[in-house]
């Protein structure tokens, strides 16, 4: 990549019926990973200051970032920590809003986006039952 070139950003977002403490509690914990995002990790572990995501057939090291005060949880790959899940949980009226955005290299191919983005439509579907249940 070139000095000043930018990746393809995509951006998802979900209204969850449930206090922005709430929704961000359940997702800056690891644990709840495989609950939520199952294609990404069937289990997790911690490994020193990283997490060891189960993906099948390998175990990936991710940096699971979070601040509070801002209402960040991103989830980064360990050795390249450019790379991974930026989100948010921010208020929105009496619940709050969680947003996800991924970034892609430009020469992925529109179908590979669409796939990985349908996936994470899923998963905040299942974030929002989560937290709302």
């Amino acid at each position: 990549m070139q000095n000043g070139s930018t990746l393809r950003a995509e951006t998802r977002t979900i209204s969850i019926a449930a206090s922005p403490s709430a929704v961000y509690a359940f997702l800056a914990d690891p644990y709840n990973l495989p609950r939520w995002a199952p294609d990404f990790a069937s289990a997790v572990r911690p490994s020193g200051t990283d997490w060891l995501v189960d993906q099948g057939s390998a175990e990936v090291a991710i940096t699971v970032r979070v601040s509070p005060e801002h209402g960040t949880i991103d989830l980064l790959a360990a050795a390249n920590h450019s790379r991974g899940a930026f989100t948010r949980v921010v208020p929105n009226g009496e619940g709050s809003e969680y947003l996800f955005t991924l970034f892609f290299a430009a020469e992925t191919g529109e179908a590979a986006v669409e796939k990985q983005m349908t996936v994470v439509e899923e998963e905040l579907r299942t974030i929002r039952a989560s937290c709302e249940g």
